[in-house]
């Protein structure tokens, strides 16, 4: 019998992750509870997915009764924990959980579970085609994708899962996947978790609790990540651009290595399709991560030869009169915009901008100012990173309201040769519902040219 079975589980958030919890726990026997603070009428088409289902519904406030009238809180993503609810929850001692937690407790699979400040997505789909070619059944999810709880029970034993994590799902884990990784530490979502060390805490969930039985592959190039070591149970990987590792994947003479007590050459360096130092290093993360997985050598090579990426990550849109239109829609912190300017060596026009997420822009500066030709500001970060650049005396920035906007203005500036990426650094919560839209219409506005 279902652990839910018999309880009241009030889920706090109707969202994608929401929803699949919802169906879920109905169909394990738990009487369920959604509340979320937008209006009815504002949740039409969500309520319309669940009313083959039994809940009930309280909308457009939190209040604090639902606390006693239930024995399990779930949140969602977007929820903090500092959230009145959440907290009364725990001061009665009521368990805190997610669809992710509650899908990696069920799961009868070994689980690939990989998190990072960049690069998760990636990493995540990369692993997913590597398995997939070796013809194992394969389950990508999680923080991309459908949750994974939706198909639990179409799982089996010999399957393989592949779980994409952010911080704001494994700050509340207790148990972590067999095989893991951190990719990188770099400064994320400060707004929600307030200081690094909390951020880097969250993230460690995802080691923390493994066992002797279990791999956890770092990355030896990045100092966040191999710091985790010191709380590594299990065997330790790594994966490096930079130096040779005895256990894990490396670069070395234009080569992809991979090391598990003997070496295999897995492709060229030349064989990658993706561009950027960091994309690189996101194939070492996957070929390391498949390789503990059982995944045979030729289906990884394979795999990195024909992966072509993931949309709104260094995307080509289009060529358009010389002029090479790229979607990066998916950097939502200056680090990662950082990471598409190196990844080009075209002159570059960027649409930089979005809503900020109290990071620092200083290093952006210097980097915006040595790299790109032309900047392009949009959303509420564009006075702000006016006068980070005007400091770096930045002979040609312009700031402007919208995306459309940004984009017509690139359209008159760019001639051939050019690289215009939207590479924003800032979240899309300003104008956006997330940063998939924002990259889509980007997409239109630019075949619309």
């Amino acid at each position: 019998m279902d652990d839910f079975h018999g309880k009241r589980l009030l889920i706090l958030g109707l969202a994608r992750q929401g929803k699949a919890l919802a169906r879920f726990a109905i169909g394990a026997g738990a009487a369920v509870t959604i509340t979320d603070l937008r209006a009815p009428e504002k949740l039409r088409d969500i309520l319309a997915e669940l009313s083959d289902l039994d809940i009930r519904y309280v909308l457009g406030e939190h209040p604090m009764e639902l606390v006693d009238e239930s024995d399990i809180l779930a949140v969602s993503g977007g929820v903090p924990l500092e959230a009145p609810l959440v907290q009364a929850a725990q001061a009665k001692g009521i368990p805190i959980t997610n669809d992710s937690l509650e899908f990696t407790r069920r799961t009868p699979t070994a689980v690939i579970g990989i998190t990072g400040s960049a690069g998760k997505t990636t990493t995540t789909a990369l692993t997913g085609v590597m398995s997939q070619v070796a013809g194992r059944r394969t389950w990508v999810g999680g923080n991309i994708g459908q949750p994974l709880i939706a198909d639990l029970h179409k799982m089996e034993a010999d399957d393989v899962v592949v779980q994409e994590l952010s911080s704001f799902q494994l700050e509340i884990w207790d148990r972590s996947p067999h095989i893991a990784t951190v990719l990188n530490i770099t400064p994320n979502h400060l707004d929600r978790h307030k200081t690094m060390n909390a951020y880097t805490n969250a993230k460690a969930n995802i080691l923390r609790y493994q066992t002797a039985e279990d791999i956890s592959v770092l990355c030896a190039d990045d100092p966040g990540s191999l710091a985790l070591s010191a709380i590594v149970r299990g065997k330790l990987r790594l994966f490096s651009l930079n130096n040779e590792v005895t256990e894990g994947a490396m670069v070395k003479d234009g080569r992809i290595l991979i090391r598990n007590g003997a070496e295999k050459e897995i492709c060229r360096v030349e064989d990658v399709q993706l561009r950027g130092r960091h994309n690189l290093l996101n194939v070492l993360a996957a070929t390391t991560l498949a390789d503990s997985a059982g995944i045979p050598t030729e289906a990884i090579a394979q795999a990195i030869r024909t992966f072509t990426g993931v949309e709104h990550r260094l995307e080509l849109v289009r060529s358009r009169r010389g002029v090479d239109w790229i979607n990066d829609s998916i950097a939502t912190a200056p680090e990662r915009a950082m990471a598409a300017l190196n990844a080009f060596r075209e002159p570059i026009i960027l649409l930089a901008g979005g809503k900020d997420k109290a990071m620092q822009w200083d290093v952006w500066a210097e980097k915006v100012t040595q790299r790109v030709k032309t900047a392009v500001l949009f959303g509420e970060l564009a006075d702000l990173l006016a006068e980070k650049l005007t400091e770096q005396n930045h002979p040609d920035f312009h700031k402007v309201n919208t995306v459309a906007e940004a984009v017509e203005m690139a359209a008159g500036t760019a001639v051939s040769g050019d690289i215009v990426l939207l590479s924003p650094g800032g979240t899309s919560y300003d104008a956006f519902q997330d940063f998939e839209e924002r990259g889509r219409l980007f997409r239109q506005l630019v075949n619309e040219l």
